[in-house]
């Protein structure tokens, strides 16, 4: 696993690119892990720094953090009124619809891997899931009961913020995700596994956009798909379909 690298630095934020199996910080997820984004972070800027928002361990791409507590309440604020503009990029089994929005309220989860502050018993949460497909495939291989399996390439910007909502959204849809040990159909993760060697979920968070807190600046920031996830999408045939920054 690599480390995470530094996108964008200013005097009150810290972005990264982190790699897909690395938690943010320590976590009930797994209490062996002994590396994690924040202690990283902090290691590569020389100061500490303040988690601003949530990715999914098995999730790739732009992490934020604020240089202080403040820095980083605010631009929490941010999210948490949905003025941050979200970019995913995810490969969902199937050939999902062109475009559309998933609204499709999300009740918080309670288990063994979920957050222990989570709250269940509040009732469904509103969760608003864009997206649109950007490529499609279909591969003579009878992973199921058809003779061909069909994939799609996909860019999803959540409009909320809940737990595990993409991958959550897209099983809702009956287009889970590739490499998505929880939601996903087990089936098809090892036909990835054996066919493109792919040994992770098939999601990271490529753009994200906001205007800064301090200064009023619009800013956009893009990170570039990890290797073998790019890898798996050259091999799809469907490396045209990427914006340039996605490519890196």
């Amino acid at each position: 696993m690599t480390d995470p690298v530094l996108l964008y630095r200013d005097a009150d934020y810290v972005i990264v690119h982190k790699p897909a199996g690395l938690l943010v910080h320590r976590s009930p997820i797994d209490s062996r892990e002994t590396r994690f984004a924040l202690q990283l972070v902090r290691d590569l800027v020389g100061m500490r720094v303040y988690p601003v928002h949530r990715l999914d361990k098995p999730t790739s791409g732009i992490l934020a953090f604020g240089t202080s507590g403040e820095a980083a309440r605010r631009l929490a604020e941010l999210f948490a009124a949905g003025q941050v503009e979200k970019t995913y990029l995810a490969v969902a089994r199937g050939v999902v619809p062109d475009c559309g929005v998933i609204d499709h309220p999300l009740v918080e989860e309670l288990d063994r891997y979920g957050d222990p502050l989570a709250e269940p018993d509040k009732g469904p949460q509103q969760a608003v899931t864009a997206y649109r497909r950007l490529a499609s495939v279909e591969l003579p291989f009878a992973v199921g009961r058809y003779p061909t399996s069909r994939y799609s390439l996909v860019e999803a910007r959540p409009k909320t913020g809940r737990r595990h909502q993409l991958r959550r959204h897209f099983k809702h849809l009956l287009h889970p995700l590739i490499g998505d040990t929880k939601y996903g159909e087990g089936r098809h993760n090892r036909f990835f596994r054996e066919e493109f060697g792919c040994n992770r979920l098939l999601l990271a968070a490529v753009e994200l956009a906001f205007v800064h807190p301090s200064t009023g600046e619009a800013l956009h920031i893009v990170a570039p798909l990890e290797a073998d996830f790019l890898g798996i999408v050259n091999r799809l045939g469907w490396g045209g379909a990427l914006d340039a920054g996605w490519r890196g």
